[in-house]
């Protein structure tokens, strides 16, 4: 018998916990405090109720809870008393057909990880598509999750704990995701397809470029929509209304990457609307607008230096003296798009209309941990932080390491290292702000040398500008005191500017709206990274809903991962979103 949601609200307490009592390993406690909260409006309702009360649990009861699990391939394993649950799961990740060799590398990884932790090893074996890790990934994961902190590695098995659980569910209920699975599984494909052949780099122009330009065509066709390439390399595909004169809501993200980069960003943003769209024109589901869904061919600025590319053409406002800008190979912007048969001279005409456009709203990978930290699949954006990059130069005076006494030194790197603490200092001082020294140089330095130079880049970004140019100011003016007190002499080149992008009231509560619904907790919070919604904002309104990252939150790396029960459950958002659009009035 399939258990419902239904049948869970309206059922005693005590079979409530007896039909989830297997979600978690022999922890009851946990289906039992949740059965407190019912009735729950969705099944991710549920899903949320249930991490809630584990991250309510006091810490020896959640300790409790991960020394319930098995280890991995581990003497539970070997002797057949799992429960039926983790072995299934892990039978699925071929763990009961190890090699000798991995088999010991698993228990060797098992006792070490034990001996620093004091828990086992939890890692959701199924993985991130539900259809299971290989053993070699299950064993990288182990690896550099032993080099975590003791808190931070509980705080993790705890979120997998909750995967494992959720999945559990899903099984137990017999629950079919329209669109989850579907963008998880093009994300494959187009992730396999890469300018370099041991990771992901899909720069603009490339053949991999193309190739997955080509097959988002493709997708959005199958879809049921009017589709396109335009002369930026833009993939345009437009669900049409069949209302007369509607006007059109753009979504969309780029489909670029950073090098080695990961399978999610941006990407999302752009399969996730077309398994929308998908799934309304099977059902023959129109809107009251036309939606167009943009495939932004750059956003990264990894082959010309130049980011938002695609949508700067969008908004009319392509710079074209960048078509004479070269790459490492000496191949300018104007040859790669004419070799890929691109009519250069038509990009201004790829300029939309404000007047005909509703708004912009973009899903996309948070990039950070912030979500992750609140077990929440979605937030909603509330601004886009605008950054300031400097680079600054440091000339002082090398001089001989062992004669030359401390009093009498004029160190470059020692004016560097206050500067970077007082940046860190500074950026703490208010909740979005974030500042951030990423290359740090001495050149031709010595170890037995006074550095002489040193050459550092400044990075200050911040929900609203003026928070942003506060901070600015008075990094500025401490690094220009540092110096003058170090002797040290300092030059500050500003090498980019961009306002910060508030997302519109109007579009924030629409989407809040939809998570709500969702049964999801409506949490807002600000972007620090810089999307394509940046650019259109100088043409319409916009707002942004974010989906949870994995592995600690990183982006723009292969370890980048998010779920699909968590594009699910956006897609489910974003899908609400439309079909309850108001128009600003």
């Amino acid at each position: 018998m399939t258990i419902t949601l239904e049948h869970l609200n309206h059922c005693s307490a005590e079979e409530f916990t007896r039909l989830l009592h297997g979600l978690y390993e022999h922890s009851p406690w946990i289906p039992e405090r949740a059965a407190a909260s019912r009735p729950y409006a969705t099944v991710t309702a549920l899903k949320q109720a249930l991490e809630q009360v584990v991250r309510q649990a006091t810490v020896d009861e959640q300790l409790g809870l991960v020394r319930a699990h098995p280890e991995l391939a581990g003497k539970a394993a070997l002797a057949g008393t799992l429960t039926a649950e983790s072995t299934g799961e892990q039978a699925k990740a071929g763990l009961t057909q190890c090699s000798a060799e991995e088999l010991a590398t698993l228990h060797r990884l098992n006792a070490e990880y034990n001996a620093r932790f004091g828990f086992p090893f939890i890692l959701a074996v199924k993985g991130p598509t539900g259809n299971g890790l290989t053993r070699q990934e299950i064993i990288a994961h182990f690896t550099r999750r032993l080099r975590a902190q003791r808190d931070d590695e509980l705080a993790e098995c705890l979120r997998q704990i909750g995967r494992i659980a959720a999945m559990r569910l899903n099984q137990l209920m017999d629950l079919s995701f329209h669109f989850g699975p579907t963008i998880m599984a093009w994300s494959e494909i187009i992730g396999a397809w890469s300018d370099d052949p041991d990771n992901l780099t899909c720069a603009y122009m490339t053949p991999a470029h193309r190739k997955t330009a080509a097959q988002l065509a493709e997708w959005m066709k199958e879809a049921g929509m009017e589709v396109h390439i335009d002369p930026v390399g833009n993939v345009v595909g437009r669900y049409l209304s069949e209302r007369p004169n509607a006007k059109t809501l753009m979504t969309g993200s780029h489909y670029d990457t950073v090098r080695n980069g990961g399978k999610y960003d941006g990407r999302e943003g752009i399969l996730l609307p077309v398994a929308v769209v998908k799934y309304m024109h099977e059902r023959g589901e129109r809107l009251p607008f036309h939606l167009e869904i943009i495939g932004f061919s750059e956003e990264e600025g990894v082959r010309y230096q130049s980011t938002f590319l695609g949508s700067n053409a969008i908004i009319g406002q392509f710079d074209m003296a960048l078509l004479d800008k070269q790459d490492a190979q000496g191949i300018t912007m104007r040859e790669a798009l004419t070799e890929a048969g691109h009519d250069v001279s038509r990009i201004p005409s790829i300029g939309r209309k404000p007047e005909d456009v509703l708004a912009f709203v973009e899903v996309h990978i948070e990039q950070g941990p912030v979500l992750l930290n609140r077990d929440l699949p979605v937030g909603v954006v509330s601004s886009i932080a605008g950054s300031c990059r400097y680079q600054v130069e440091l000339t002082g005076l090398a001089s001989h390491a062992g004669t030359t006494p401390m009093t009498m030194r004029k160190d470059a790197a020692a004016a560097a290292a206050e500067i970077v603490l007082f940046v860190e200092q500074r950026a703490s001082q208010a909740p979005s702000l974030v500042g951030t020294v990423g290359q740090l140089q001495v050149p031709d330095g010595s170890v037995n040398v006074i550095p002489g130079a040193c050459k550092l880049s400044l990075d200050i970004r911040a929900a609203d500008d003026a928070t942003r140019d506060a901070a600015v100011a008075d990094i500025l003016n401490q690094a220009e005191a540092i110096c003058a007190r170090r002797q040290v002499e300092i030059k500050v080149t500003k090498i980019m500017s961009a306002p910060a992008a508030p997302c519109a009231p109007w579009l924030v509560r629409q989407f809040a709206a939809a998570t709500q619904r969702s049964g999801v907790d409506v949490f807002e919070l600000p972007s620090g990274a810089g999307h394509d919604a940046m650019a259109l904002a100088r043409m319409t309104d916009v707002a942004m809903l974010f989906t949870r990252c994995g592995n600690g939150g990183i982006s723009h790396n292969p370890l980048e991962t998010m779920t699909a029960d968590d594009a699910e459950v956006s897609a489910q958002i974003f899908l609400d979103f439309l079909r309850y659009f108001e128009p600003k009035s």
